[in-house]
């Protein structure tokens, strides 16, 4: 399931919310479809994110669900599509956990990672132990990725559940929490954001996934 399957549900739409920003949605009149509103909504979340007059500038994210059910990894190949589209810079897809391996490891990470567009690649994923990752580990991690790539955008693990996501969002830039409209409760969403505020993590947005429009699709083509 890609990006944008994962965003466009039962009425196949979804709002995507920046706190530092609330610009208002166009384009949706016409040939509005589900499709296009997701990828739109989108491109105005990276646009928001990596703004060029950012400061300090924003060049590695970590994107962390609010609970199990967000394709967070789906999400984040919707937003390095669009940010290479936007960008003649480098830009690497990371997350995720593999089984060990004994080859690769200390190779460049482009030599063994996906290309999946001129100035996009697909990291494979980091070996992840059973026991929980160290901090040292994560932040020497996402500093290969930061030394090799000018941006990067890291599918973490869910965010209160695990100290990893925590350790990975103190490092990198800031993180972005994606919600379940159907599934996550506010108080636990309060609860995250709370630790991370008392962590000093650089909480950059939210984004709002599984949203059901009050009425049929069909009317919305004609509003």
């Amino acid at each position: 399931m890609n990006g944008l399957a994962s965003i466009c549900n039962a009425a196949r739409a979804t709002i995507l919310e920046l706190e530092s920003s609330e610009a208002p949605t166009t384009g949706l009149v016409g040939d509005w479809s589900p499709e296009r509103f997701a990828r739109e909504q989108i491109r105005r979340l990276v646009r928001q994110l990596f703004s060029l007059s950012a400061v300090p500038p924003i060049r590695q994210v970590v994107f962390s669900a609010v609970g199990q059910d967000s394709d967070v990894p789906g999400i984040c190949r919707s937003v390095g599509r669009v940010l290479a589209e936007e960008r003649f810079e480098d830009v690497a897809l990371a997350g995720g956990c593999a089984e060990p391996r004994g080859d690769g490891h200390n190779l460049p990470l482009k030599q063994i990672a996906t290309r999946m567009q001129r100035n996009l690649w697909l990291l494979p994923p980091v070996w992840c132990a059973e026991e929980n990752i160290g901090s040292a580990s994560l932040h020497k991690y996402l500093g290969v990725i930061r030394a090799e790539f000018e941006y990067s955008i890291v599918a973490g693990p869910p965010a209160g559940e695990s100290d990893e996501a925590m350790a990975m969002a103190q490092f990198a830039d800031g993180i972005v929490l994606v919600l379940s409209a159907r599934n996550t409760r506010r108080a636990t969403a309060r609860k995250v954001k709370q630790t991370l505020v008392e962590a000093r993590v650089r909480l950059l947005g939210t984004v709002l996934s599984d949203r059901e429009f009050p009425i049929p699709e069909a009317l919305y083509r004609h509003l």
